[in-house]
């Protein structure tokens, strides 16, 4: 029976019918809001409105996280000079006298904007690292790297996945061939040694160079779904009656098609982003990662490793309690994701 046209004129849409699936879901909702809160987070500290100045020194030493309290031994600062206890003037590595050595001290201090350390705080929010940083400032900051790096690397797999497997599944033959090759050379050697590898072959640190590496080995899942999906459509009535009326290739592969497989390349896009963020923290806790002047998750952690030796655990919990937050919000917004935009469901 066909319905008539003010029927059809109501009938909602794919996208509305999803969202009015993913609005049902309650921890979909609650995910989609921790994600957007560190989508905010990250935005504010690129613009600058936070965490402009996380490589202050504002704390102590390894200053404990004020909930905690000051320590009890206070622990010297490595740039504090000996002193003579008969003469009180400041005593070099060689025990000899240097009587101008302070005011050399605090002219370096005035011309790196720092300040004495008598003036720094005991305790911080969440506790500072080495250099007296504030741990709090630094997962902002983290969090804005890995973020960015995760979702700029998901984006370039996205797109590069998208448009081989439209060329692979659309064509088929040798251009079909080819990609296929390329994917089981890509899929042929462990995902994490193949980034290390290129990694190790770049031997450039930096946050671009990790996108480049994530973005350009991370492709191959996307690539395979992507093609079994122009295989599927490009044999439907629809693009059969695009090419009827002279559609051109590129105008049924992206105009007619992707819309109809656009679910699975947003799901994929979404995987995709926690997949890369793990990943950027692997390389940067290797050494392979951001630069020793970006500060990332992987680079607390890869700080972090030492300060447990001494007991000083802040810094790692901030990181982990960070990554895993996030983590498991945009996980559970994947799933919520998949489930409302499933045609499969009613």
């Amino acid at each position: 029976m066909v319905l008539p046209a003010a029927v059809r004129a109501e009938s909602p849409g794919l996208w509305t019918l999803a969202w009015r699936r993913f609005r049902r879901d309650r921890v979909g909702m609650i995910s989609l809001v921790v994600v957007l809160l560190f989508v905010a987070l990250t935005l504010a500290s690129a613009v600058g409105l936070i965490a402009s100045d996380w490589a202050k020194e504002v704390g102590v030493s390894y200053a404990p996280p004020s909930f905690v309290g000051p320590a009890n031994v206070s622990v010297p600062d490595e740039r504090s000079p000996a002193r003579d206890t008969s003469t009180g003037a400041a005593l070099d590595d060689t025990d000899i006298v240097d009587p101008l050595r302070e005011e050399l001290i605090e002219i370096r201090k005035a011309l790196a904007g720092g300040s004495s350390v008598e003036s720094r705080a005991a305790t911080l929010p969440f506790g500072g690292d080495k250099w007296g940083r504030d741990v709090l400032l630094k997962v902002v900051k983290g969090t804005e790297t890995s973020l960015l790096v995760g979702l700029a690397a998901a984006l370039l797999a996205t797109v590069l996945g998208t448009v081989f497997g439209a060329q692979a599944g659309y064509f088929g033959g040798r251009i079909d061939d080819f990609f296929n090759w390329l994917y089981s050379v890509f899929t042929s050697i462990p995902y994490l040694l193949l980034i290390l590898a290129i990694a190790a072959v770049l031997n450039q640190k930096g946050t671009s160079t990790v996108v480049l590496i994530l973005g350009l080995t991370g492709w191959t899942g996307i690539f395979r779904l992507v093609r079994g999906e122009y295989l599927k459509h490009r044999v439907r009535e629809y693009v059969q009656a695009a090419d009827a009326i002279g559609a051109t290739d590129t105008r049924r592969m992206f105009i007619h098609i992707l819309p109809n497989v656009s679910h699975v390349v947003l799901v994929q896009l979404s995987l995709h982003v926690v997949l890369f963020i793990k990943s950027e923290v692997i390389l940067s806790f290797l050494g392979f990662g951001v630069g020793v002047d970006t500060v990332s998750w992987g680079s607390m952690l890869n700080e972090a490793q030492n300060e447990l030796l001494i007991g000083n655990w802040w810094q790692l919990a901030a990181a982990t309690l960070a990554m895993a937050v996030l983590v498991t919000a945009f996980s559970l917004f994947t799933d919520a994701l998949r489930d409302a935009l499933d045609p499969r469901l009613k």
